[in-house]
């Protein structure tokens, strides 16, 4: 929950960490940056982009890089990882939090990360950076390091990924229930969230695993401390997970293709059922079609038995259709 009326502007929440002493205090609303910059450890900053002085606030912070700022509050939907003079800056997918209940809708968490400070900034609740928090509260002393922050906030990403591909694992074991029953149903009004959530998480954590690649085989002396092994970390975890997400594409992309053809395969069923009906129905209306022309000289008009003669012609000709097309194989 935001703090209603914060020094910093649009401050979630504060922490401060003390490596030497493995210990971690969350800082009141009144905590000024000024008194941060002077005292010892490091500190995890948590902002709402949603408050527009979070712009000038940043602006006003002396020596602040430039691209650091910029990614701070950007409105980007794109995942990006920078590693840079020892800092550690870019955006992060994850998954946006109601108040009262976790939902599949993606957000974007901006984060920066240098020797004394953690920032990151979001528009919308996030899922992984509740979690860590709570993490950060049962357990401090795992967050020794800047890096040990960014490895969490990753870490309870991943953590969020498996337990959404466990929720679509028994979505997809229920529609592939109905499409393979004695009656099979369209589901693919309900698979079509389905596929849309697991398409686009799979892009993005591509991109993330491209991204912590790239940054783990940066130059050492341009990396945070101890970023490297944690980034061989992060980058197992999250293959781990990607071949999973991957596996469930797949199965989505099959079990649509497998609707696709038994709808096919039912209306095919229902227009060859239509084209036997036609073909029966064909001859008899040539029959009474002929008998009800208006001309003269037809045949028994002025016999009384003419109606018995017509309904004759029309079960023979009804018949003559059915073993026709028994002869040729279409019945």
């Amino acid at each position: 929950m935001d703090i209603q009326y914060p020094a910093i502007p649009g401050l979630v929440w504060a922490y401060r960490f003390e490596p030497g002493s493995q210990l971690c205090t969350r800082l009141a609303p009144n905590a000024q940056w000024s008194d941060m910059e002077s005292s010892e450890g490091f500190f995890w900053l948590h902002l709402n982009l949603a408050d527009t002085r979070v712009v000038a606030f940043l602006d006003s912070i002396p020596g602040f890089d430039e691209n650091i700022r910029a990614i701070l509050t950007t409105h980007e939907t794109h995942p990006s990882i920078t590693v840079d003079e020892g800092a550690l800056y870019g955006t992060l997918v994850d998954f946006q939090r109601e108040f009262d209940q976790e939902t599949r809708d993606l957000g974007w968490l901006h984060f920066a990360l240098t020797d004394r400070f953690v920032i990151t900034t979001r528009l919308q609740p996030l899922r992984s950076v509740d979690r860590l928090r709570a993490a950060i509260d049962k357990n401090p002393k795992r967050f020794s390091t800047p890096s040990h922050i960014f490895e969490g906030l990753v870490a309870e990403f991943q953590r969020s990924l498996i337990n959404l591909v466990m929720e679509t694992t028994e979505e997809l074991n229920a529609i592939e229930d109905y499409v393979y029953a004695a009656a099979p149903r369209d589901e693919r009004r309900r698979l079509a969230p389905v596929r849309r959530t697991v398409v686009r998480l799979h892009r993005h954590l591509r991109t993330v695993l491209t991204l912590m690649r790239r940054a783990s085989a940066a130059d050492e002396d341009e990396m945070p401390a101890g970023f490297e092994e944690i980034a061989g970390r992060l980058t197992s975890r999250l293959e781990s997970v990607d071949y999973d997400v991957y596996a469930l594409q797949e199965r989505a992309r099959l079990l649509h293709e497998e609707i696709d053809s038994k709808l096919s395969s039912e209306t095919n069923r229902h227009l060859y059922i239509l084209s036997i009906m036609t073909a029966f129905l064909l001859p008899p209306t040539l029959v009474t079609g002929f008998f009800g022309m208006n001309t003269s000289a037809l045949p028994f008009i002025d016999g009384g038995n003419g109606t018995l003669y017509a309904a004759g012609f029309i079960v023979a000709s009804s018949l003559l259709a059915w073993f026709l097309l028994r002869r040729v194989g279409i019945i």
